[in-house]
């Protein structure tokens, strides 16, 4: 759950440590497996250093990774996390777990040339798209696994994981939830809840896209959706609070708008809790992954991205409910997690995937209008 970020659809169609470490002086970048006079800051691939294997040397010898903006319960990255770090020995430090997709960039671009600054990100679309110049590009050994559509071409960016925005709800404090319009009730007074403020979280953009769709709309023209959040703001039902677990099972928040992954995260901690993806608003999305072109610990942030892209790496997002952009040719070649895909939550309907230009256009009136409407 939590404050975290928008967004192909191969298997969709069946996102206080800083602030120390900002005053403390930058560490050495290893920069430093080389072969050929090619350095891991400029590696673009595991080849240019000499295989895999001359990649985990260089890791290894950097010894550290800063991550940031993971919250452990998000696509299972706690338990991928605990494994990179097993496998390789490498510490993660991992800052910020509740951030936003655009705290991302500004934690970048603040501790640019420190050692604490992040070595990877992993953003919505909107921010991913409108910040590449920070992203340097590499292209992991499953690329060819991996459709056009969703990698930039020369791996500037990759497509990580996916999922379908949904309700999330609580039994206990609710009536089910079957549909968007079921939110508009009485009974939803001082509940609604949306993970973060869609200007800069992906999952809360993502949501009001969702609800766009659900009123007539479309992921790209989006006023239904700000229209709705407005009157809900208006009735009562739209409450201001970013949802966490601890909301959540307290009652604070039964209902939340966020990834279907999330919010399925929640139910073995707390059996009433429900997820409903409206079948009349089956809205898919992905999230980004790329490499800080300042990345501090270059080779162990390539490595990382090697491991999320790994058969290993894919299938423990999906334990965790997210859909691995490399589920098809997983399915192909034997190597899927079968029990975890069989364990997705159902998604009736046609998925919808919005295009760059749908996050553009959405994004510019969202900055423009969403403030006046659920200000």
């Amino acid at each position: 759950m939590l404050t975290r970020r928008a967004t192909g659809v191969a298997a969709l169609s069946v996102v206080a440590a800083v602030a120390m470490a900002a005053c403390s002086p930058p560490e050495k970048s290893s920069g430093s497996g080389s072969s050929g006079g090619v350095s891991a800051a400029t590696a673009t691939s595991a080849a240019d250093l000499g295989g895999m294997d001359k990649l985990v040397d260089a890791a290894k010898k950097e010894g550290k990774l800063n991550v940031i903006a993971l919250p452990p319960d998000w696509a299972n990255y706690g338990a991928i996390i605990k494994a990179f770090q097993a496998k390789y020995g490498i510490t993660i430090t991992s800052a910020q777990p509740d951030a936003s997709s655009a705290d991302e960039i500004a934690a970048a671009k603040r501790l640019k040339g420190q050692g604490s600054a992040p070595d990877v990100f992993d953003l919505g679309s909107a921010v991913a798209l409108a910040n590449t110049s920070m992203f340097t590009p590499y292209k992991v050994a499953t690329w060819n696994d991996i459709g056009a559509d969703f990698k930039e071409p020369t791996g500037l960016w990759v497509n990580d994981y996916g999922g379908y925005m949904s309700i999330g709800y609580n039994t206990a404090k609710v009536p089910a939830v079957t549909s968007v319009d079921d939110l508009t009730k009485p009974a939803y007074k001082g509940k609604v809840a949306l993970n973060g403020d869609p200007t800069k979280a992906g999952a809360a953009f993502a949501g009001v896209q969702m609800v766009s769709v659900s009123q007539g709309g479309t992921v790209g023209d989006i006023s239904k959706g700000v229209d709705f959040f407005k009157t809900l703001k208006k009735d009562g039902n739209f409450i201001p609070v970013d949802p966490t677990p601890a909301t959540i099972q307290s009652g604070q928040t039964p209902v939340v708008i966020d990834w279907d992954y999330t919010n399925a995260a929640l139910t073995p901690k707390l059996p009433t809790w429900k997820v409903l993806v409206p079948s009349n608003a089956v809205v898919a999305g992905y999230y980004f992954q790329a490499i800080s072109k300042d990345a501090p610990h270059p080779a162990a942030a390539r490595l990382w991205q090697e491991y999320l892209f790994s058969d290993e790496g894919q299938n423990l997002y999906l334990k965790g409910g997210a859909r691995p952009v490399r589920f098809d040719a997983m399915k192909k070649a034997g190597t899927l997690d079968e029990t975890a895909a069989a364990a997705l939550p159902t998604v009736k309907g046609t998925p919808i995937v919005p295009a760059q230009d749908d996050s553009a256009k959405a994004t510019a009136y969202l900055t423009k209008n969403w403030a006046n409407a659920v200000g």
